[in-house]
């Protein structure tokens, strides 16, 4: 299939992917940040605080009870209590989609945590960048990022520091700063090479930018890390696509389907393959010159 037969398929790129080109695709960023909202949850979740728990478990059932209890405990609480508190009113206002009210919960808790507790500070400090870019504010979330970059780098958790770069990737995506997204990713892969998302965003970019043999092999090790990752099929599929490699891309999206059916990958993958139409039968394909 020519590049002229398979426009239709590439133009609905703007909308499947979210957007713009230069947007990374929303399905992925809402995974990252599902993915961030459940470690923030296991961090809270602490024998010390057993009260706190029922707090964190509240926030799917009921956020607007957790918000209240949240709020409770931050009105009589002090230093370590304090945080967990704020982190955990920051997560329920998140689950209403309150996001300034949010930001400013994890930005209260990360400055109730002792200034030598480096992780905390850079954890929570994401977690108020991520409320900031959910409200649309990228520069907003990238002048709380560079402080929890350095306190990532303090606290010497490389898998921290690569979150932190992902988020400011992220941030500068939304400014049109590719150039500088693509070297945050690149510190991201550098800082956690086991990171499948740094793999999968950064070929996510660099097809964007039209990098193709730089993206088919960032989606390769994509691939590597998380084999069983839908989004990493859909993007592998659609870099095969891009490059004129229709077979492949075919192949990518059918594994999305059969892995995920249920899965917003695989609905966008039907959705490219009813694009596609059949395969040409073997015989026809052997007597195209």
């Amino acid at each position: 299939m020519s590049l002229m037969l398979i426009a239709p398929l590439l133009l609905a790129q703007s909308s499947i992917f979210g957007g713009p080109v230069s947007q990374l695709p929303p399905e992925i960023i809402q995974k990252k940040e599902d993915e961030a909202n459940k470690r923030a949850l296991q961090t809270a979740e602490r024998p010390s605080a057993p009260a706190q728990v029922g707090c964190t478990q509240a926030v799917d059932s009921d956020p607007a009870g957790a918000a209240r209890f949240a709020r409770e405990a931050l009105a009589k609480t002090v230093g370590a209590e304090r945080v967990r508190a704020g982190l955990c009113l920051g997560l329920a206002l998140s689950a209403t989609e309150q996001w300034d009210e949010a930001q400013a919960a994890f930005i209260d808790a990360r400055n109730s945590a002792a200034e030598d507790d480096k992780a905390t500070r850079a954890r929570l400090g994401d977690m108020a960048a991520n409320a900031a870019l959910a409200q649309g504010k990228p520069e907003a979330a990238l002048s709380i990022l560079g402080p929890a970059a350095a306190d990532a780098q303090a606290a010497q958790d490389q898998t921290l520091v690569a979150a932190v770069a992902i988020d400011r990737a992220r941030a500068q995506v939304a400014q049109q700063q590719d150039l500088l997204a693509s070297q945050a990713l690149a510190e991201a892969r550098a800082a956690d090479p086991a990171n499948a998302q740094a793999w999968l965003l950064s070929a996510t970019l660099s097809r964007r930018m039209n990098h193709l043999d730089i993206a088919a092999q960032q989606i390769a090790q994509a691939a590597q890390l998380a084999p069983q990752d839908p989004e990493v099929g859909l993007e592998a599929g659609v870099i095969a696509m891009l490059a004129g490699r229709e077979e492949p891309a075919r192949r990518s999206w059918q594994s999305v389907v059969a892995l995920a059916p249920e899965s917003a990958a695989a609905t966008t993958a039907r959705g490219y393959l009813a694009q596609l139409g059949p395969a040409a039968p073997a015989a026809a394909k052997e007597t195209t010159p």
